[in-house]
């Protein structure tokens, strides 16, 4: 059964959405940026929907400024204390429950591991982390090194640039990104989340969109241990049939981690 939760946090009412089922190991999904709590083709609500059918308890919410919930949105980085009223309302709401496992993409994968063990979380499965201090309007200078490997192995690209197809105004705006790249990557906010994976030692697994550029960005920085599944997708949010299987899979998998 799916029935509809509010929660105070902090002064705010904050809306959420419980799927109810018997199991002891609960399913926390924290949106990234203005998503609401249905994900992306409401990817986040079909989910939920068959992880609940399988017997695992799901709880998703909408923070302060988001979607049905109230108050200002100030970002992933001031969202600490919704995660704390969350877990503590899919704890009251499903007291069954005695095993939290967060899940979060992009910067909501960020938050889960700033702050889900303030917040009482056991396990942590994260997509695409967020790691990048924004500049510009240009993709984090891991995918542009990236893309311009491809593209420069490609003779596609040498006849396109021939025939003048190329922008070569884009073209020297990426490379000056890709060659003050270094002050980016000493950038605060990527070495407090990796930093802070790292603290999750065992109780982190990590999911991979190889062809997204957060990915990729994550992927150029990451050293640690943590157990790491790519998939051959460009797809952000892992939309469609094939993908939202694979993402299924995978927090099942990262779930079932003791």
């Amino acid at each position: 059964m799916r029935r509809l939760i509010a929660f105070a946090c902090e002064g705010e009412s904050l809306a959420a959405t419980l799927d109810e089922a018997d199991g002891s190991t609960g399913l926390l999904i924290v949106s990234g940026g203005n998503e609401i709590r249905s994900g992306a083709h409401r990817g986040m609500a079909m989910l939920a929907h068959r992880l609940a059918a399988a017997g695992i308890p799901v709880f998703r919410y909408d923070r302060r400024g988001v979607g049905d919930s109230t108050g200002d949105n100030n970002g992933f980085l001031s969202a600490e204390p919704d995660l704390i009223a969350a877990a503590g309302a899919f704890r009251r709401a499903a007291p069954k429950v005695s095993r939290l496992v967060g899940f979060g993409n992009c910067d909501a994968a960020s938050t889960l591991a700033l702050f889900g063990r303030s917040a009482g979380i056991d396990r942590i499965i994260v997509a695409n982390p967020w790691v990048v201090q924004p500049i510009d309007d240009l993709p984090p200078a891991a995918a542009i090194r990236a893309r311009y490997h491809s593209a420069l192995c490609d003779p596609a690209t040498w006849r396109r640039a021939l025939t003048g197809q190329v922008s070569f105004t884009k073209l020297l705006r990426g490379l000056k990104r890709v060659l003050t790249a270094k002050t980016e990557e000493r950038a605060s906010l990527a070495t407090n989340v990796l930093t802070a994976l790292d603290g999750w030692h065992d109780d982190a697994a990590i999911v991979l969109a190889n062809g997204d550029a957060t990915a990729i960005a994550f992927a150029a920085r990451y050293r640690g241990g943590a157990k790491v599944k790519r998939f051959d997708t460009a797809s952000h949010s892992f939309v469609g049939a094939e993908n939202a299987a694979a993402l299924h899979a995978a927090i099942v998998d990262g779930m079932a981690h003791e």
